[in-house]
C-alpha cells in the first residue's frame, strides 16, 4: 500500500510545488514507485514535471467530479520516472460541482485507494488555501509535509494549518498526522532564519526534518524547462537537498516499520 503524503501550506510561494516535483523525482531515483497528484488549479506541478497542462485529455478534475479511474488519467513524467495526475484551470470548477455531492471530501481518497497497490508513495501538491481541494487532500493523506520559510509570518500560518490538520484528524481522518516540517529557501546567515528554526525544533522536535532546502537558482530555473532539478542540474545544492530529503523520509518510514516488531519481541 502506498504512503499518501500531502504537501501543504495555505501561504503561497513557500516551495510546496518545488518540493512536490523534486521529492517525487528523488524518490523515483531511489527506485520507488511514485504518483504526484497536482491538486492546484494553477497546474504548476504538472508543468514542472514536463507535461503540458492544456494538452491532456483528462485531469484530476475528472477523477474528483466524474470518478474517472486514476490509471486512465495519470501521465508518465518521462525521464523523471514518476506518474502525474495532471491539473489545469478546469479544477477551479470542481469545488462548486462537489457542493451537492455526498462524501465530497472523500472523493480523492476513494480514487487513490483503488491504485494504492501500484505505488510506494503518492504526493499531493495542495493549493495555497484551505478549501475543498485541500480538504480532499487531508482526508486522503496519511501524513502532511508542511513546507515553510523561516520567517515571522510563516509561524502564524503554521498555527492555523496545524489546527486544521487536528480538526480533520478528529472528524474524518483519524490516521492523519504531521509527517514533517520542511524548511525551504533556507539561509543560515539570516538571524531570523535561525531564530524561527529554533522555535520549530522547540515545538515540533523530531518532526522537523534535518534536511533544509537552500535558496538555489537552479531550483528556480528547472520548472521553465519542465524538469525536476536533479534532471536539470543534478549537482546543484537544491537537487542534493531533495535527494537527502527523500533518503530521510525513507529512513523514517523504515524505522517506524521496525518499531512495532521490536516492541512485540520477547525479552531474553
Amino acid at each position: 500500500m502506498a504512503r499518501i503524503i500531502a504537501i501543504a501550506n495555505q501561504k503561497g510561494g513557500v516551495g510546496k510545488t518545488t518540493t512536490c516535483v523534486n521529492l517525487a523525482a528523488s524518490l523515483a531515483a531511489m527506485k520507488k514507485r511514485v504518483l504526484l497528484v497536482d491538486l492546484d488549479p494553477q497546474g504548476n506541478a504538472t508543468m514542472g514535471s514536463g507535461i503540458e497542462k492544456y494538452d491532456v485529455e483528462r485531469t484530476v478534475y475528472d477523477v474528483l467530479v466524474h470518478r474517472a479511474p486514476v490509471n486512465l488519467v495519470a501521465q508518465h513524467a518521462g525521464e523523471s520516472g514518476f506518474d502525474v495526475l495532471p491539473a489545469n484551470g478546469d479544477l477551479t470548477a470542481a469545488e462548486v460541482e462537489l457542493l451537492d455531492v455526498d462524501n465530497r471530501e472523500r472523493r480523492l481518497r476513494a480514487a487513490l485507494i483503488e491504485v494504492s497497490g501500484e505505488y510506494d508513495y503518492m504526493l499531493i501538491d495542495c493549493p495555497p488555501s484551505l478549501n475543498m481541494l485541500t480538504l480532499n487532500a487531508l482526508v486522503a493523506a496519511d501524513g502532511v509535509i508542511i513546507a515553510m520559510q523561516c520567517e515571522y509570518f510563516a509561524l502564524e500560518g503554521l498555527t492555523a494549518l496545524v489546527s486544521t490538520i487536528e480538526r480533520v484528524a478528529e472528524s474524518v481522518n483519524p490516521n492523519l498526522q504531521i509527517e514533517g516540517i520542511l524548511r525551504t529557501m533556507y539561509d543560515p546567515r539570516n538571524s531570523l532564519t535561525n531564530e524561527v528554526s529554533n522555535q520549530l525544533h522547540t515545538h515540533f522536535g523530531e518532526k522537523v526534518y534535518r534536511t533544509v532546502v537552500p535558496r538555489n537558482i537552479r531550483l528556480a530555473e528547472a520548472p521553465s524547462y519542465g524538469l525536476p532539478a536533479m534532471h536539470f542540474d543534478k549537482y546543484s545544492r537544491g537537487s542534493k537537498a531533495y535527494m537527502a530529503l527523500a533518503g530521510e523520509i525513507i529512513r523514517r518510514e523504515e524505522k517506524l516499520a521496525i518499531a512495532p516488531q521490536t516492541a512485540g519481541a520477547p525479552v531474553e
